[in-house]
């Protein structure tokens, strides 16, 4: 007999690859999932920064958002930013200027963006091609000018010599023949003259990027391109060292991004990024986001469980699926693919474990696909594998980090041990930027579900609403086939926007240190 339908879908859950940059451009554009206009906010043509923590699809949007723009015939320029950049501009040493190793920096992007468009040159047809060459040589120009500062010696040699002798004699003898005479003369002449004139210049060289011929080379590129557009995707903008970003950005904000013609998408994480560097007259180097950058998307904020649960489960049933089809086409509608690879109380409490971010979805699809074996996924099955995916990827993050598991600790005990909750309040200004938090949510162990909530009692404070990750407390819940505990305190997440209810001030809860002067709030009604 041959094996069960569910355990063809399981080995296809365990399958599925877990990182964009390892699959192929077009099937990524297959298996992407749009979440409401975001596929419309993304194709714009505006300057963007799409900001995101890990998992949550920014390397896919951007490599979906290329093959999509080449489908309109414009071009489009990816770069990983982890693969660029040399040892003299992302490591060198400490006391060697910011300046010099952000200018380095800014010449391996601009080499990496020229050797892309050169392949573009050699082979797709553009509507002038000769100009194109003319620009990538002019923007090979512009940056790889170099400067040699250090001493300058010059050392110059004279030197001369002369030689002068003259001589004359005579001589007589007598001899059997008679008498003889012989007469001798001699003389010598030399003279020598030597001079030398050398340059020694001694120092290191450095590039200059100039702006002006930078951006004239670049519009000479766009304007070869036309009609068609020039799509700058950076990828992985936080992984370059944080006091070098500003300069980086200052060459996109100075060249780039007033250039015609071309759009540039950013993908960042939020807290782990610095665009921009004040000056002390009020200027700064970088770009400033909402002036200079049209607009920043976050990711998180595009799909969360609380916000709208069917939008959730429409979505990562699609996403399942799509990922899934290619190796079983078993159906094209993804409710009746979620029904045949999960209970009907699993598929929901996967989605909740999720919290939104899609990585965290597929391997806790797969883990739970690996225990249910031949079985259909069950709702025990699946919090197994929040567990397990907790334990091995979030807490292992923050092992060696103390103020953050401190932190941890203390949220868990308070808001879910005695409160009786999983979501809370942190004030915008404090809290909320606490460095532990800002750790814990990189993590993915807590979740900003909503900003700026407004108290009615205090209109001038601003709030941030969390979320404690599911991991965090799965072991907590049963393995009974019923979807996991909701108090009423954490209804508010599907009520309209608005000012923050006064009932619902007892989330608010203050850091470890603070603590103790927290008030004890009663156990919510369940």
């Amino acid at each position: 007999m041959g094996q069960p339908l569910s355990a063809h879908v399981n080995r296809s859950l365990m399958a599925i690859s877990r990182r964009a940059e390892s699959v192929d451009r077009h099937t990524l554009a297959k298996t992407f999932v749009v979440a409401g206009s975001f596929s419309a906010m993304l194709h714009s043509a505006d300057h963007q920064i799409l900001y995101g923590r890990r998992g949550t699809g920014k390397t896919h949007a951007l490599l979906y958002l290329a093959d999509l723009v080449e489908e309109t015939h414009d071009v489009a320029v990816y770069l990983d930013l982890r693969t660029i950049g040399s040892t003299s501009g992302l490591y060198a040493n400490q006391q060697v200027p910011v300046a010099l190793r952000g200018t380095q920096l800014l010449v391996d992007t601009l080499e990496a963006v020229h050797e892309q468009l050169l392949t573009t040159a050699i082979e797709t047809r553009v509507s002038d091609q000769e100009g194109l060459l003319q620009g990538l040589d002019e923007l090979t120009e512009a940056a790889t000018t170099v400067e040699v500062v250090g001493n300058v010696e010059r050392e110059t040699t004279v030197g001369g010599s002369a030689e002068q002798s003259t001589g004359a004699g005579a001589s007589a003898s007598w001899g059997p023949g008679g008498p003889r005479g012989e007469v001798t003369m001699s003389g010598s002449s030399r003279r020598s003259v030597t001079a030398s004139d050398r340059l020694r210049r001694t120092g290191t060289e450095h590039h200059q990027v100039i702006f002006g011929p930078l951006n004239r080379a670049l519009a000479r590129i766009t304007a070869a391109l036309a009609p068609a557009r020039l799509w700058l995707l950076l990828d992985e903008w936080s992984s370059i060292p944080l006091e070098l970003q500003p300069l980086l950005a200052d060459l996109l904000r100075r060249s780039v991004l007033p250039t015609r013609g071309s759009t540039v998408k950013i993908a960042a994480m939020e807290r782990r990024s610095q665009f921009r560097e004040p000056g002390n007259e009020g200027d700064y180097v970088g770009i400033e986001v909402g002036a200079d950058a049209a607009s920043a998307v976050s990711f998180d904020d595009v799909l969360l469980f609380d916000h709208g649960r069917s939008q959730s489960r429409q979505f990562f049933a699609e996403l399942f699926l799509n990922h899934v089809r290619p190796r079983m086409p078993m159906t094209d509608d993804p409710a009746e693919f979620v029904a045949t690879a999960f209970s009907r109380t699993a598929f929901p409490e996967l989605v909740r474990a999720a919290e939104g971010v899609p990585r965290d979805a597929i391997n806790i699809a797969a883990l739970a696909a690996q225990h249910a074996n031949t079985a259909t996924i069950g709702i025990r099955h699946v919090r197994q594998a929040a567990q397990d995916w907790y334990l091995r990827d979030k807490y292992a993050a923050i092992a060696g980090n103390e103020p953050a598991l401190t932190t941890l600790r203390w949220l868990v005990d308070e808001v879910v041990g005695r409160r009786r909750s999983r979501t809370f309040l942190l004030e915008h200004a404090g809290g909320a930027h606490d460095p532990a938090v800002r750790d814990l949510y990189d993590a993915r162990l807590v979740h900003l579900v909503r900003r700026g909530i407004v108290s009615r009692k205090r209109p001038g404070t601003l709030y941030d609403g969390f979320a404690i990750d599911y991991g965090c407390y799965v072991a907590l819940l049963s393995d009974k086939e019923q979807p996991s505990w909701r108090s009423k305190s954490d209804a508010w997440l599907s009520e309209p926007r608005g000012a923050l209810p006064d009932h619902l001030e007892q989330l608010l809860v203050e850091l470890p240190g603070a603590a103790r002067s927290v008030p004890r709030q009663r156990k919510p009604r369940e």
